[in-house]
């Protein structure tokens, strides 16, 4: 039985890797469906033609030429609200994923994953779902079960949860978008605030004190 237009799932991509970007376009297209209305390579471009696109679901990176895809998806949301809208990008930390759901994303998956998932989750996403990658969903979880009363702020205790996982500095701060300085200043502050004096005591009170 073909789909009528109507109930074809309407999608618009904006990423600007232009090899994963036309290979998003011919996965979807060949899934009964599903129809790849526009595909961008940057935000600026998608919010102009967004209210003619009228996409069901927006698969949204985050790192874009121009305007960073967390304030696509809050422009976006402002501008179509109907638009469901799916982080797909290589970042994990929980800054960019926590930034990406309350600006409005109603899912978050890392471009790793298997491509029958991208068709999962543009399915659960329509059905009223909120898919994650599983290592997403576990940042998610993890959040819930630390300590609130922790005297660190979000950033450092994401700055500690980086260093604990045996990150550089140059990769803290490549992964955070800050610079190298900034990263040791958060650092300096963490062993004031946790009242030690290395990474390996910061890392073992933390865990101790489930702040991280």
């Amino acid at each position: 039985m073909s789909y009528q237009n109507t109930n074809l799932i309407k999608i618009c991509l904006v990423e600007d890797d232009n090899i994963i970007r036309e290979g998003f376009v011919m996965l979807l297209n060949e899934n009964q469906g599903f129809k790849v209305v526009s595909a961008y390579n940057n935000c600026e471009d998608f919010l102009k033609n967004v209210q003619n696109d009228k996409p069901n679901v927006v698969l949204m990176d985050i790192e874009l030429p121009g305007m960073n895809g967390i304030e696509g998806i809050e422009r976006t949301k402002k501008i179509y609200p109907h638009a469901q809208i799916i982080v797909v990008t290589v970042y994990e930390n929980d800054d960019l994923v926590f930034k990406a759901l309350c600006a409005g994303a109603g899912g978050y998956l890392t471009k790793n994953m298997p491509s029958q998932r991208l068709i999962e989750a543009i399915r659960e996403i329509m059905g009223g779902g909120a898919p994650m990658s599983t290592n997403i969903a576990r940042l998610v979880v993890a959040s819930f079960q630390k300590n609130h009363n922790s005297p660190l702020s979000s950033r450092e205790t994401e700055v500690l949860e980086l260093l604990s996982r045996g990150k550089s500095y140059s990769n803290i701060a490549e992964g955070l978008f800050i610079d190298k300085e900034t990263v040791r200043t958060h650092i300096k502050n963490i062993y004031w605030k946790l009242e030690v004096h290395s990474k390996a005591e910061a890392i073992e009170k933390a865990m101790k004190e489930k702040l991280i």
